[in-house]
C-alpha cells in the first residue's frame, strides 16, 4: 500500500487503511503545523495551487502546509487570474501547472474538474472542491477532528444539518462515515436534503439513516453536530434560495439537553447557523476543525510526494 504519486480527487478513492495512515500521519504533524517544531521533507518541491472559485480555509491551509513543510507554492486565484479568461483550457492550464510543479491542488467550480484534470497532470491532482461534487481533503480533516475529540470514529452518532443537497463536504462525509459504521441524521428542508443516490449507498453499506427537517430532536442524542451553510451561490432561483435561508440555527437553548462530549462543526464561512454564544462552549470544535486542516493536507503532501517512509 502506497499512496506516492496517488490523485486524491474521491473520498472513495482512498481505503480505510489508507485514511487511518493518512490521518496518523497528520497527528504527528500537529507541532509542525502549529510551528513549534520545523520540517524540511518537502524541501525543493512545489505546490501549484490552483482555486478557480473563492476559498479562504482549503487555499490557505494547502498553501500552509506546503510551507510548513520546506517546500514552495505558486497560485492561481480566481480564473481572472489565469489564461482561462483569455480562452485557454483547463486542460491546458494543468498540463503548464504540471510542468511547473510536483503537486496541484485544484478548486473548481465545475463537478468532475478535478477528476479531468488528473487525465492531463503526471503529477498528483488533489481536488481541494469541484462544484457540488467532491472535497476529500475536507472529509480528512473532518475524520481527523472527529478521532482526536471523541476518539473511534465508527461510535459516534453524525448529524449533518443544512444544505445537503449541493454541499459537497456533506456527500464526502457521509459516505466515508458510512464505510465506518457510523449512523447518521439527515437534517434539511426537502428542497436541499441529501441526494437519493447518497442516502441509497449509506443505507446499502447497512448504517442507520434518519432524514428529517427537525433539528432539536436530534441534538440530544448526536455524538456530533455537523452544520453548514446554505449556500445561495448553488441555487439557480433566488426565491428557492430565501425559502430555506436561515432554516437552522444552533443557540444556547437547543444545547441545555446536548451531551456533555458533543461537539459541534462546521466547515465555515458560517453566516447564522451557529449563534457566537456558543463559540466559548466546550462543545464548539469548529475553528479547531479549521485548524486541522493543516496537518492533515501536511500529511496528505508528504504521503502522496513522499511515500509512508
Amino acid at each position: 500500500m502506497t499512496l506516492k504519486g496517488r490523485d486524491i480527487v474521491n473520498i472513495g478513492d482512498l481505503s480505510l487503511p489508507e485514511i487511518d495512515t493518512i490521518l496518523d500521519t497528520a497527528k504527528g504533524m500537529v507541532k509542525i503545523a502549529r510551528g513549534e517544531e520545523r520540517s524540511k521533507i518537502l524541501d525543493g518541491k512545489i505546490l501549484s495551487s490552483l482555486f478557480f472559485e473563492p476559498s479562504t480555509r482549503t487555499r490557505l491551509s494547502f498553501e500552509s502546509a506546503m510551507l510548513r513543510l520546506g517546500g514552495g507554492v505558486i497560485t492561481i486565484a480566481g480564473q481572472e487570474g489565469s489564461s482561462l479568461i483569455k480562452g485557454e483550457t483547463l486542460a491546458d492550464t494543468i498540463r503548464m501547472a504540471d510542468a511547473f510543479s510536483d503537486v496541484v491542488a485544484i478548486r473548481h467550480p465545475r463537478e468532475g474538474a478535478a477528476r479531468l484534470s488528473a487525465t492531463f497532470s503526471e503529477n498528483p491532482i488533489i481536488n481541494g472542491g469541484d462544484g457540488a461534487g467532491q472535497h476529500p481533503t475536507q472529509t480528512l480533516l473532518d475524520l481527523f477532528t472527529i478521532r482526536e475529540e471523541l476518539g473511534d470514529i465508527g461510535d459516534q452518532h453524525v448529524t449533518i444539518v443544512g444544505d445537503l443537497r449541493f454541499g459537497r463536504t456533506t456527500h464526502s462525509l457521509a459516505l466515508a462515515l458510512a464505510r465506518m459504521g457510523t449512523s447518521m441524521s439527515f437534517v434539511a428542508p426537502k428542497i436541499i436534503q441529501m441526494p437519493e443516490h447518497i442516502v441509497n449507498d449509506v443505507r446499502e453499506m447497512g448504517v442507520s439513516v434518519k432524514i428529517t427537517n427537525d433539528l432539536k430532536k436530534e441534538v440530544d442524542h448526536s455524538d456530533v453536530i455537523y452544520m453548514t451553510r446554505i449556500q445561495k451561490e448553488r441555487f439557480a432561483e433566488e426565491e428557492d434560495y430565501r425559502k430555506v435561508a436561515h432554516a437552522f440555527k444552533i443557540d444556547m437553548d437547543m444545547l441545555k439537553d446536548a451531551k456533555e462530549n458533543m461537539i459541534i462543526m462546521h466547515p465555515l464561512p458560517r453566516i447564522d447557523e451557529i449563534h457566537p454564544s456558543v463559540d466559548p462552549t466546550p462543545h464548539a470544535k469548529y475553528f479547531i476543525q479549521a485548524f486541522n486542516g493543516v496537518p492533515t493536507r501536511m500529511a496528505l503532501l508528504k504521503l502522496v510526494l513522499e511515500g509512508e517512509s
